[in-house]
């Protein structure tokens, strides 16, 4: 039937050509039209109207340019960083300051006078007039001690040059929280892959601390492990800051170790701590290191002693660290000793609730005496070679009734604390804005950390 059909259209095409020529053309004519309907109305650029306008333009005169340019005030800013052996004399030669008055002054005054105690790093700028002339110097630097820069403020110290002369003023200023979130894949270690991921060490040395006793950063890494953090970048006037790599605090962390999920959110009550998803606080009675991350060279094993040369148990935890590595106390607790005892050279030990001691040797130098209290995460001396030791290094040791344990297992077991009922609706609406920070730095997995 369609072969019929077919050979019949074929038949009338061969018998009227000329009508279906014509038909075809007023169809396309139809196209046609349809087109021009649609086409732009707007003129053709070519019949526009032109024309040339012509207008003469006179510079001002040099002269009251020069006269505006000599009554304009410069003013010159520079910056710069102290360093651990600054003095006052060198810091201005460097801000390109010659002054010897505000060099005594700088030596003299109480409050310009911390501008070089404590810990170098502090960030110093100095505005100078169009004669070479000091009129403010202004430094700023962490509020507490140890320059953590996980404080909410910065001192601001100034120097300023005033009619009645040089005057010094210190006050603390709000610091400026970006938050920044990254995440990131363990492929060869934790620091290569944070890395990897545009994430400072400062940032990763704390996901170690609140995961350590949880997961053993040393010895329990698989590849293919990842994490997803968001922490704080820090400013300071505008200026990020120049200590701890620029970041404050992390504010919440996930950490997926051979399958298993590792969460903690910071929640600032009170003191302010660390919590996961069901409000049991990541802090425990003992920290699993006294030293921040680092390696061990030696764990609680039997080893070849390098001294002895022999067999023999090995009852502590080496940790290998340059010299003047700050060590912390792992708990609360009151110095039974502090002295130097045999092999163990510089030694301190401290006595905790339950019979518990730990002790630390080898020591460089000792920050504590016997009878004096001290708490958990307080620096009590720093890493050194005293005693029998082929290197610098920390001993460390966990004794329970004088019996040897293992620091790591006792750390992971010790005791912790929950939150309580009337804090966990707070805390459950701040945990969940939070893993939906770390959900968005999930999808950012293998790109730089992005400010959210």
């Amino acid at each position: 039937m369609v072969r019929t059909a077919v050979a019949e259209a074929a038949a009338m095409a061969a018998r009227h050509p000329r009508r279906i020529a014509a038909t075809v053309l007023t169809v396309l004519a139809g196209f046609g039209v349809t087109a021009i309907a649609i086409a732009p109305l707007a003129p053709d650029a070519a019949d526009l109207p032109r024309r040339l306008v012509t207008e003469v333009v006179e510079p001002e005169a040099i002269a009251p340019q020069l006269e505006a340019l000599a009554g304009h005030e410069l003013k010159l800013e520079r910056s710069e960083v102290t360093r651990a052996n600054d003095t006052a004399d060198s810091l201005l030669r460097r801000l390109g300051l010659r002054d010897p008055a505000v060099a005594a002054w700088l030596r003299t005054d109480s409050i310009a006078k911390r501008l070089f105690s404590g810990r170098p790093g502090k960030m110093v700028s100095v505005s100078l007039d169009g004669q070479g002339q000091m009129q403010r110097l202004v430094a700023r630097f962490p509020v507490d001690a140890e320059g953590s820069g996980q404080m909410s403020h910065f001192w601001r110290l100034t120097v300023e040059d005033s009619p009645a002369g040089l005057r010094s003023s210190i006050i603390a200023a709000p610091l400026e929280s970006h938050v920044r979130l990254a995440s990131g894949t363990i492929r060869s270690s934790l620091f290569a892959a944070t890395d990897d991921a545009g994430v400072p060490d400062a940032v990763a040395v704390q996901m170690t601390e609140m995961f350590s006793t949880e997961v053993d950063f040393h010895r329990e890494l698989r590849k293919g492990d990842n994490f997803s953090v968001v922490y704080e970048t820090l400013m300071a006037d505008g200026e990020p800051v120049a200590w701890n790599e620029g970041v404050g605090r992390v504010l919440a962390a996930e950490f997926v170790n051979a399958s298993k999920t590792h969460q903690a959110f910071w929640f600032n009550e009170g003191k302010g701590g660390y919590f996961d998803a069901n409000g049991k606080s990541k802090k425990r009675a003992f920290l699993a290191s006294p030293l921040e991350f680092s390696r061990v060279t030696s764990g609680f094993a039997m080893r070849f002693h390098p001294i002895l040369r022999t067999w023999r148990a090995h009852l502590g935890t080496d940790y290998g660290a340059p010299v003047g590595t700050p060590v912390r106390v792992v708990g609360d607790g009151v110095v039974d000793f502090a002295g130097v005892q045999g092999g163990y050279g510089n030694v301190v030990q401290v006595k905790h609730s339950g019979d518990r001691m730990t002790v630390y040797a080898h020591l460089s130098r000792m920050d504590v005496r016997k009878g004096q209290r001290v708490e958990q995460g307080q620096r009590i001396g720093a890493v050194g070679a005293t005693g029998w030791a082929t290197g610098p290094h920390l001993h460390f040791e966990f004794r329970i009734n004088g019996a040897h344990q293992d620091p790591l297992r006792i750390a992971k077991a010790s005791e912790t604390l929950e939150l309580d009922s009337s804090q966990r609706p707070k805390f459950a609406q701040l945990a969940q804005r939070y893993q939906t920070k770390l959900d968005v730095a999930d999808d950012l997995r293998g790109l730089a950390g992005r400010v959210d």
